[in-house]
């Protein structure tokens, strides 16, 4: 896999184009992020973009993740002192999970955000940005609450954050698309040239296969999951014979086949008895997708294999959080 389709893969969106094959070009030493509002457990959506940013590591890139300790007090999640807690177990399960601690760069958002540098270049832009426009970009994060002047200075610090981290690329999954084209709007007009941007996947609901996986709402799978949660979860799970069920509906099962195992395992095996045809393996998501629709593997085997190959993704993780309740 050349660079550039390693930067690429899996991403539902490139923007543009031509800077990202500007980037992969030359990848070395190259800044990109992703922002998280700490929340403790990481959970599939989190580890989607995780699974990116390992990719960018091994494209030669240098990762910034933004433990957005400001922007979670901003949305009311707790005192500063019990946010930057939740962080702290966020950065371990995530050097767990195999981001490179050596290519990783942890930042809390307070160490800039508060300076005085930061403050005017953020009035600059309430100044500059219509009440409607920030209320957009905010739209899919805020989950249908009543908005408040918090939330639409949110999205406007997320743009700034992309300057003042001194950063090449920005990576976020689709819901954070509106901030993305936010920060290339307005960062110019602020003296700051705009950033490429990759936009991640959204994996659908796991046991309807419609909108998205949500830890708030619906199933997920989190690291804090044991073996019997996560095997129960997965094999609930919708999974039709197809990877295009009719209508808006995904298949979440190849979903995670596609976005979580493929990316970290060079091969899958689906273990079978001999009297059902014996094992299955397979190098590639569109084999595995081709044999599900042709019934020659069937999803209660897909599920199994899925739920063993998460397990042992999410494994280290459920460990290190096990450590740190213990100490």
């Amino acid at each position: 896999m050349d660079t550039y389709d390693l930067i690429t893969r899996n991403a539902d969106e490139v923007v543009t184009d031509e800077e990202v094959r500007e980037l992969a070009a030359d990848p070395a030493g190259k800044r990109v992020y992703v922002g998280y509002e700490p929340s403790g457990v990481l959970h599939l959506g989190h580890l989607l973009t995780a699974n990116k940013l390992i990719d960018l590591q091994d494209a030669g890139m240098e990762v910034v993740v933004l433990l957005a300790d400001v922007h979670a007090y901003l949305n009311g999640k707790g005192t500063f002192e019990e946010i930057r807690d939740t962080a702290e177990q966020m950065r371990a399960q995530f050097l767990a999970y195999g981001l490179d601690e050596s290519q990783t760069e942890f930042v809390y958002g307070s160490s800039y955000q508060l300076e005085e540098e930061y403050v005017l270049d953020l009035h600059e832009l309430e100044l500059s940005t219509t009440l409607n426009r920030a209320q957009r970009a905010m739209a899919e994060l805020q989950s249908g609450e009543t908005a408040k002047v918090s939330h639409v200075v949110y999205p406007l610090m997320q743009a700034l954050d992309i300057e003042y981290l001194d950063l090449d690329l920005a990576v976020g999954g689709m819901d954070q698309r509106k901030v993305h084209m936010l920060m290339r709007e307005e960062l110019p007009g602020l003296g700051y040239e705009a950033r490429p941007c990759l936009h991640t996947p959204i994996v659908a609901d796991l046991t309807t296969g419609e909108g998205k996986m949500s830890s708030s709402q619906g199933v997920t799978i989190s690291m804090e999951d044991s073996v019997d949660d996560l095997e129960e979860k997965v094999n609930s799970a919708f999974c039709p014979p197809t990877r295009d069920p009719e209508g808006d509906l995904e298949n979440p099962v190849l979903e995670l086949f596609e976005y979580h195992v493929f990316p970290r395992f060079e091969t899958v095996v689906v273990e079978r008895p001999e009297k059902y045809g014996g094992d299955l393996e397979y190098g590639s998501y569109e084999d595995l997708a081709s044999d599900l629709e042709s019934g020659e593997l069937h999803p209660a085997d897909a599920k199994g294999t899925l739920a063993s190959y998460l397990d042992e993704l999410i494994a280290p993780g459920r460990e290190k959080l096990r450590e740190l309740r213990e100490a």
